[in-house]
């Protein structure tokens, strides 16, 4: 079967392994790992309802931006017209723009002479890619060569981000790997970002990369900068001319996976353990970046396996995995190990986005939605567990 033929509009079905989650408008896009994206009906946030799904093979993540929704799919890039999100439509593709990728588990590269996808346990066949690929792969994956996806500039209350960007954008977690500001989306991977020119937004057109180094996995736009995650540090960017990005400092730490947001002259960089993450690090870090090209360390905090984060200053919603959600207030950065707001156990948390009085939250059992109006009790709007299509 042809992988590139196989990216089209299908009937709504349940969440079976869902990875990151994307919110535009009234709608929500929730990966399903390697398989595709369920776009969600959440005008009722009390009752969200399945809309359709996309089925994209190897897709990853996600980002919109107007009535064009970008994802990757394998070694493409994909860019799809959601105008009728019942009826979505591939518009456009850059072919064999990304060489490898890397997840929990497994990884894949792009064999260019041959026209493969070299992998693990499950075969693809197409005109141009045979792809194996890693199947039991958790929400905690990551990939080296694909895209992920951030644009947190849509909304006006949220303190995690200034907008950025020239057109009506949506908002990824902290996990994503792909940013939008003005004319271009970039693409972080495992050692390059990827430069696209999306002045004509239906048809990116690769525009330039730049090496990173090792170990890159996630990106956060801000104030006319680029905070980029890496297993073994903190890069920042500046990005005053979105054509080219040009590196102001970088921030080392010992090694462990590393998603960063920001608020104001602080950036909340948490540090975890895990198959892809190695190291032995399981901390909360600030770090004063108010002089981009010399950040300082400001204090530590023990966590269990902090994944995602969030900022509606002063409040700071950190996900624990296995152990829950974590509400802290931050308005005094020497003691917010003091200033737990509360604990929520019940549920795994991969990654959050605060859009002030509402909160999403998206972990390996499902996508939860909260009223978040009092960070100190959080009230469940609504959950769609996995296994069930609502």
């Amino acid at each position: 079967m042809e992988l590139r033929t196989m990216v089209k509009a299908e009937s709504p079905r349940a969440l079976e392994q869902p990875g990151k989650m994307y919110v535009k408008g009234k709608y929500l896009y929730v990966n399903e790992i390697k398989k595709g994206i369920h776009i969600i009906d959440n005008g009722n946030p009390a009752s969200p309802k399945f809309v359709t799904f996309i089925n994209i093979p190897g897709n990853g993540d996600i980002a919109v931006r107007d009535n064009i929704l970008y994802a990757d799919s394998f070694s493409d890039l994909v860019s799809l017209d959601i105008t009728d999100p019942a009826a979505p439509k591939e518009v456009g593709r850059v072919k064999n723009v990304f060489k490898n990728g890397l997840f929990d588990g497994g990884g894949w590269s792009l064999n260019e002479s041959v026209g493969a996808i070299n992998d693990q346990n499950v075969e693809w066949e197409t005109e141009t890619i045979t792809v194996n690929c890693e199947e039991n792969v958790s929400p905690g994956w990551w990939w080296g060569g694909i895209i992920a996806f951030a644009d947190r500039a849509f909304l006006s209350n949220s303190s995690s981000a200034a907008p950025q960007s020239s057109g009506s954008n949506g908002q990824a977690g902290s996990m994503a790997r792909f940013a939008l500001d003005r004319n271009f989306l970039y693409a972080v991977g495992q050692s390059q970002m990827h430069l696209f020119n999306i002045s004509k937004p239906a048809q990116p057109v690769d525009f330039a990369t730049i090496n990173l180094g090792w170990g890159i996995e996630t990106i956060f736009p801000y104030d006319n900068k680029l905070f980029i995650g890496s297993a073994t540090g903190m890069f920042i960017y500046d990005n005053t001319n979105p054509a080219e990005p040009k590196q102001l400092s970088m921030f080392q730490h010992g090694r462990a996976c590393d998603p960063v947001v920001v608020h104001e002259n602080i950036a909340y960089v948490t540090l975890r353990t895990g198959t892809a993450c190695a190291g032995a690090q399981n901390q909360l870090d600030l770090v004063d970046v108010s002089n981009p090209s010399a950040p300082q360390l400001i204090k530590s905090y023990q966590m269990e396996n902090p994944h995602g984060l969030s900022v509606d200053f002063p409040t700071l919603f950190l996900c624990e995995g296995k152990h829950g959600l974590k509400v802290f207030d931050v308005t005094d950065k020497f003691t917010v190990d003091r200033k737990l707001l509360a604990h929520f156990k019940d549920m795994h948390a991969y990654d959050v986005i605060s859009l002030g009085k509402t909160l999403l939250l998206i972990g390996e059992d499902g996508f939860y939605q909260y009223d978040s109006s009092n960070p100190k009790d959080l009230r469940l709007l609504s959950k769609i567990p996995v296994g069930k299509a609502i």
